[in-house]
């Protein structure tokens, strides 16, 4: 535990705090929505059996509607954002300053996920081709959901790479440019309902949702930035201290619930996560109401930061946490891939893993034994991913030529968009072969 008298002294003498060390309570925002994200994945996950053997697979939100509301809790994706730019502001800034090339930067975070994913992918390849020449029968069921997740990645590299973009623009409209991606975030939702439609604004949500295909329910896809770079520009303020304080986290949790509540009841869809690539859902493109779990989140941030400063002072809670970010890059990559596992095993001990008939007691049973399952499964899984990257030199610096640097960064993100919406069958295949040239080119040689 810290020494409170150090605080003193340094007070005292006017000595300036050391700011070099990592922000604890950051890093357990982070340990704590990977852990929401894993389970959430694997609670989403409905396995169907026929005769003991595993056929087919559903997501929740497809087959059980109340699912919907729980996603008000477990989409933590802004969390992470509003997490990284927090962590990254002062950096960032500092680079600024002294007009060293952001560039070079985002070139050394892009080779830093290139690198495991393309080892994730070449796994999930092997898979593949095993499938292929043996019959197998897991990997259909599960091939969409082996790389859905890679989605995140693909949003983390586009929207940090206008990171200092948003701290330029936290420098010049502090909190103006939060409210500058809300109104834009509002601009574009009424835009897409036609503003001219039938049905009023109370009807906004539903026009949206209908308005998928056509030429106005395109320009929705504007919040493909607007909506996801809020959580950065909310996480640059609150660093800066710009808001602060318990009572405004609760006042930002109430003035998210009525934005949920209120955007839900126009129209929009319930559920804040979705695949749905025609638009019916918050995620693809983000809507308005996705901006309510916004202000929840932050609102907690600043309401859990007292009491969650003072455990994190217990060194067992700490090293819990220390241990979970260290973690954070294979358990996110790779939990999905110990569903292969926990199907197979669940199906040879005759574990009832079938998801059964959504709100009953045997649905619930069924979750319980299939996330028993994979989080038993993750375990090998993640080991032997970590002892292969441990040996694996960490001696590589990226590179500093713009051309190679935009040329990876194109590569990365075209074989993640390949990987996600083509599935581990054909699409880990080829983009894993994208991922391994980005990672090539983001090097410095």
């Amino acid at each position: 535990m810290r020494d409170p008298r150090q605080d003193k002294i340094g007070h005292k003498t006017g000595a300036k705090p050391d700011n070099s060390a990592r922000d604890q309570y950051l890093d357990a925002l982070r340990a704590g929505a990977l852990m929401v994200v894993v389970f959430g994945h694997w609670l989403a996950t409905l396995p169907r059996l026929e005769d003991g053997r595993m056929v087919d697979t559903e997501h929740l939100l497809k087959v059980w509607e109340p699912a919907g509301l729980l996603t008000w809790l477990v989409q933590v994706v802004p969390l992470f954002v509003f997490v990284s730019a927090a962590a990254s502001t002062e950096g960032t800034a500092k680079r600024l300053h002294h007009g060293h090339r952001q560039l070079h930067w985002w070139a050394g975070r892009a080779l830093a996920l290139a690198r495991p994913t393309a080892t994730y992918l070449g796994a999930i390849a092997v898979f593949a081709l095993l499938s292929i020449y043996t019959g197998g029968r897991l990997l259909g069921p599960l091939n969409q959901s082996l790389t859905i997740h890679l989605w995140f990645l693909v949003m983390l590299l586009i929207v940090q790479a206008l990171l200092p973009a948003s701290v330029e623009a936290d420098r010049k409209f502090g909190l103006g440019a939060v409210f500058a991606l809300v109104g834009i975030a509002l601009i574009v939702d009424l835009v897409r309902a036609g503003l001219a439609g039938p049905g009023g604004v109370l009807q906004l949500g539903q026009r949206v949702v209908d308005s998928a295909g056509t030429p106005l329910g395109a320009v929705g896809w504007i919040n493909a930035f607007a909506v996801w770079l809020l959580p950065q520009q909310l996480g640059i303020a609150w660093k800066r201290g710009r808001f602060r304080g318990a009572w405004m986290g609760a006042g930002l949790i109430v003035l998210g619930i009525v934005w949920l509540a209120a955007t839900v009841a126009s129209g929009y869809p319930t559920a804040m996560v979705g695949f749905d690539l025609e638009g019916r859902s918050n995620m693809l493109p983000p809507t308005l109401a996705l901006i309510g779990v916004m202000w929840v989140q932050v609102g907690a941030v600043l309401v859990m930061a007292r009491p969650a400063r003072w455990l994190l002072d217990r060194e067992r809670i700490a090293g819990a946490v220390k241990l979970l970010c260290a973690l954070g890059m294979p358990l996110y990559l790779w939990h999905k891939l110990a569903e292969l596992p926990a199907a197979w095993v669940g199906e040879r001990l005759g574990v009832p893993i079938d998801a059964g008939v959504p709100g009953t007691t045997g649905f619930w049973q069924g979750r319980l034994w299939w996330i028993a399952l994979c989080a038993l499964m993750v375990v090998p899984v993640v080991a032997a991913v970590v002892a292969f990257e441990i040996r694996r030199s960490r001696n590589v610096s990226s590179a500093t030529a713009t051309l190679p640097i935009l040329a990876g960064g194109f590569a990365l993100l075209a074989g993640l968009a390949v990987s996600l919406l083509l599935g581990a069958l054909p699409g880990a295949l080829i983009g894993v072969v994208q991922v391994l040239v980005s990672s090539w080119l983001l090097r410095a040689r």
